[in-house]
């Protein structure tokens, strides 16, 4: 490893000078600093000129990093596949999703009753660089006029535009301001949709939590849609949704003061004067209408059922005293789904796929026998449609789909991808762990066939653990290419995520988040105990909540790992609640407003409040992006401050900030294959890689 030594000692970083200017705020008597506060300031040239500061010395590290170019190629070699999304049916044609291979944004393509096939929407002509992308596309009942949501610069904040689907012609000017919102048809006269008022200050960064309904009728000017539900104080919700019914005669508002447990009110819409109706008049827990036969609701809750169930009722007396159980909760996380006019109840069996058929009366039909382990969704169509389309994948086989009949239970592949990877040559096995009090948690490990477990294999430990949401089997370009090249690829199922259901999720929030850091390091330790890895060839990754967990995991046990790896991260656990919306956070966090205990036990892992002077951090590298108004790039900005100053011994604590980008969805292709260069580039370069362990499939091609 002497070579890399030397070049490491070429490229030693020089950071930038990042002022600290006297701030502190006092919380329950104690004061705490906060000396990097004018970070937050995303509009003010002190800040751009330090964002671009810091990317200068980032990315002069990471052109001297000798394989990264290499990287790249086979990034762009593996991704130049067609990808093809499962068709779905509006009016006279069938859509669907494409990308040719590198194209920066899929294309929705559609074909008519004989086949012809033509372009619908091409997102890569919405702006020149490919960071304008389209976010959403609603069609009505019909299918005669479709509205879709776009996105500038990865922003969560949304344009919508109405087209006649014949003639692709827009119907009339653009809609502004939209955010956390889907569209919801009213026959093919206008549509519901939801939005905040545009915060004074930065639209990046400003506290938007009051969230409202809007009714828009085609042919009038926005300034005159109706406000529906969250303009009075009662209404005050930082999150509120509308969904119509497919027959139409209903509308579904959804409100929620956090990111769990909802409010939910039925309006009918055949009575245009008539009130909202109460379904669920507290948050207590995540309840929705799945659909309706009339009068008759079906609605899935975890409401006494931490891993949820569908109950039946009426909407003239909808409330839960009036419920009955149709599909009772299991010990397995029910997922439902409804289409050709048969439920379908898709299990979590310690985070692999089951899925089963029942009829309206709730009687069993048949349990769908899936293609292989892993994870399937889709299961889900029109009433009126006798087949759909659903897709399957785990993480060594590339996503296909499959049409589905659901009157025999049959299928077929429809699509399988050309793709130059053989799944057979990899293989992942499921393990279970003992965390530090005893908890069994599980964890996916994917790797080549023969690995020896000799300790040397460099390894990515991805976690998320957060939210109610599940990690599941699912395939990955870039992860393969992680593979290709000796690496093994581990997904624990840490607790704060929805594997188990709502008590797995309880587990991990509030005064309990210790938790998931425990899982994460107890998995970090299985595998370096079982000789995967050792601390030499160990990296942790995780993004948002995720970039919390890596913050929390590194700043706690430095010594575990080589190389950290946050991504667009919540790591400033004292403030993130008075950012954009991430005050509706609160439920899995806390925050430090709430008791003296509260901001302690906050303060206790804040990434940014842990970070101790004179200690050896692993090699670091955060990532966000300048646009990013869901987790602001604050937090990240705050985080390198700390490390830059504090770290001792050489490993770099670098940030790379991907300008004119947000918090992922919608990042082009081109954006997405640099990134990854880079992250894997460091990563082995600082695992003490001179070359790619495996350099034979950069030079041909992965033959």
């Amino acid at each position: 490893m002497a070579q890399n030594t030397v070049i490491k000692d070429l490229i030693k970083v020089n950071y930038p000078y990042t002022s600290k200017i006297g701030q502190s705020d006092t919380y329950f008597g104690t004061s705490v600093e906060d000396p990097y506060r004018w970070l937050e300031d995303d509009r003010s040239p002190d800040t751009e000129k330090w964002v671009n500061r810091q990317n200068n010395v980032t990315f002069n590290y990471l052109e001297n990093i000798p394989f990264r170019e290499g990287l790249k190629k086979r990034l762009e070699e593996l991704w130049n596949y067609e990808k093809l999304g499962s068709p779905f049916e509006e009016g006279k044609y069938t859509y669907f999703y494409k990308n040719n291979g590198l194209q920066n944004q899929y294309v929705v393509y559609r074909k008519t009753a004989n086949g012809e096939e033509e372009v619908f929407l091409d997102p890569n002509t919405f702006s020149e660089d490919g960071t304008t992308s389209l976010m959403g596309l609603r069609f009505t009942k019909d299918g005669s006029k479709a509205a879709y949501l776009i996105s500038e610069g990865g922003s969560d904040w949304r344009k919508a535009i109405v087209v006649n689907a014949d003639d692709k012609k827009i119907v009339e000017d653009t809609l502004v301001d939209i955010k956390f919102s889907g569209i919801s048809w009213k026959g093919n006269e206008g549509f519901f949709y939801s939005s905040y008022d545009k915060p004074e200050g930065s639209e990046l960064s400003a506290k938007t939590d009051q969230h409202k309904l809007y009714y828009h009728k085609l042919g009038t000017a926005q300034s005159e849609d109706k406000l529906v539900f969250g303009g009075t104080p009662e209404e005050k919700h930082r999150y509120v949704g509308g969904s119509v019914s497919e027959d139409g005669n209903y509308l579904y508002i959804a409100a929620s003061v956090s990111t769990s447990g909802n409010k939910l009110f039925l309006k009918d819409l055949q009575k245009p004067e008539s009130p909202l109706i109460t379904i669920l008049g507290d948050t207590d827990s995540d309840t929705y209408v799945i659909d309706n036969e009339g009068s008759k609701l079906f609605l899935v809750t975890n409401r006494n059922a931490p891993n949820k169930k569908i109950v039946v009722t009426d909407a003239a007396n909808p409330t839960p005293e009036n419920w009955t159980d149709f599909i009772p909760e299991t010990e397995h996380v029910l997922t439902a789904g409804t289409g050709g006019g048969y439920f379908f109840a898709e299990y979590m069996v310690d985070a692999i796929s089951k899925v089963y058929q029942y009829d309206y009366d709730g009687k069993l039909i048949r349990e769908v026998k899936l293609p292989g382990v892993g994870s399937a969704s889709g299961f889900g169509g029109k009433k009126k449609n006798r087949e759909f389309y659903f897709s399957f994948t785990n993480y060594n086989t590339p996503g296909s789909s499959y049409k589905y009949n659901v009157e025999t239970g049959n299928y077929e592949q429809y699509w399988k991808p050309k793709i130059d990877f053989n799944p057979s040559d990899y293989e992942s096995t499921q393990v279970f762990y003992e965390s530090k009090d005893g908890t069994k948690v599980p964890m996916i490990i994917t790797h080549k066939k023969g690995l020896k477990l000799d300790g040397k294999n460099p390894t990515i430990l991805y976690g998320y653990g957060g939210f109610n949401i599940s990690l599941t089997p699912s395939f990955s370009i870039v992860n393969a290419v992680w593979m290709e090249q000796g690496g093994v690829y581990a997904v624990p199922n840490l607790r704060g995520g929805g594997e188990y259901g709502k008590k797995w999720h309880v587990a991990g929030t509030k005064m309990q988040k210790q938790n998931v850091f425990d899982d994460f390091i107890a998995a970090a330790e299985y595998l370096t105990d079982k000789g995967y890895t050792s601390k030499e060839y160990l990296a942790i990754r995780g993004g948002s909540n995720g970039g919390l967990l890596v913050g929390a995991t590194m700043t706690q046990r430095p010594d575990l790992m080589q190389v950290a790896l946050p991504a667009v991260g919540v790591l400033d656990m004292l403030r993130y609640h008075t950012f954009t919306a991430g005050a509706g956070w609160a439920y899995d966090y806390g925050t430090a407003e709430d008791s003296k205990e509260m901001f302690e036990y906050l303060k206790g892992y804040s990434p940014v409040h842990n970070v101790k002077k004179g200690t050896e951090y692993p090699a670091t590298l955060i990532t966000t992006g300048d646009h990013d108004d869901r987790v602001v790039p604050a937090h990240s900005f705050k985080f390198a401050a700390e490390l830059q100053e504090k770290q001792t011994g050489n490993n770099p604590a670098l940030i790379r900030i991907e300008t004119n980008a947000g918090h992922g969805a919608g990042t082009p292709v081109s954006k997405t294959i640099e990134q990854y260069a880079d992250i894997f580039g460091f990563t082995l370069f600082n695992m003490g890689f001179e070359s790619l362990p495996n350099e034979q499939v950069i030079s041909d091609g992965g033959q």
